[in-house]
């Protein structure tokens, strides 16, 4: 398996139980406990988890996500379909903001071919756009939180609250039918919200596994989205649901 694999599925134990042991580690990624113990050291040094005799222990809070570089490897094949599906409802000329996470920058490298006016609201999507001969790149200010790469604060909602763009393209840490559009942290929640109410139309990016999970900030109800791009294990009601509110659901 490989190691971002690995890492993965050690994260995701800690988030069920709080606790992992190596010996049952070993045994389910089906790998030695020497290597068990490096992903383990690994994980710490990034913040990820703390090292305790035998094994390890979560330092997140519960309902938060993981680690960006963790998420970048798990479907990233899917994301790339819906950021490519994404960026072909986008127009040449548009003024786009791009929201962060690892969705986010999949759209971004979706949108550097574009001629278009973009503002990326991660380090990552700012990467993905710089380069590009063909985008005009509007930079918003803020603080960057770290690990994330996100833009977030009172700088960054007034940047984005100044100009007026056609399309958000927003992306999301859960999300379900009830509750609506969510984000793990209340900083990043207010910049999507701001970049919202700053476009004529929203795009939200949400792979099916998103309805399967909840955060603690509630960004929007999901019918306010005008377009959900998803993949095929969304939920069949909540897209019959929001099809029926007159939002238009793309699946690929």
């Amino acid at each position: 398996m490989h190691a971002a694999l690995r890492h993965k599925e050690i994260l995701e134990a800690l988030q069920r139980s709080g606790r992992v042991e190596v010996p049952e580690l070993a045994e389910r990624l089906d790998t030695s406990a020497i290597t068990v113990r490096r992903d383990l050291d690994h994980l710490a040094s990034v913040g990820a988890l703390r090292r305790v005799r035998g094994g390890a222990v979560t330092t997140a809070l519960r309902g938060e996500g993981l680690p960006f570089d963790v998420r970048a490897a798990d479907d990233a094949a899917s994301k790339a379909r819906m950021a490519a599906t994404a960026a072909q409802l986008i127009a040449d000329g548009e003024a786009v903001v791009v929201d962060s996470g690892t969705t986010g920058a999949a759209a971004a490298a979706a949108l550097a071919s574009r001629r278009i006016r973009a503002m990326p609201l991660s380090v990552q999507a700012i990467d993905a756009l710089a380069g590009s001969p063909s985008v005009e790149l509007i930079l918003p200010g803020g603080s960057v939180r770290k690990p994330e790469g996100t833009l977030v604060g009172s700088v960054t909602e007034r940047s984005i609250a100044s100009l007026r763009f056609d399309t958000a393209v927003m992306t999301c840490c859960a999300a379900s039918a009830e509750t609506g559009v969510m984000a793990y942290d209340l900083g990043d929640a207010a910049v999507k919200q701001a970049l919202r109410a700053a476009s004529a139309r929203t795009i939200l990016l949400a792979e099916g596994a998103k309805f399967t999970r909840s955060a603690l900030a509630v960004v929007c109800p999901l019918e306010e989205v005008d377009v959900l791009v998803t993949d095929s294990s969304a939920p069949t009601a909540v897209l019959e649901r929001l099809r029926a509110a007159g939002v238009h659901v793309e699946v690929c």
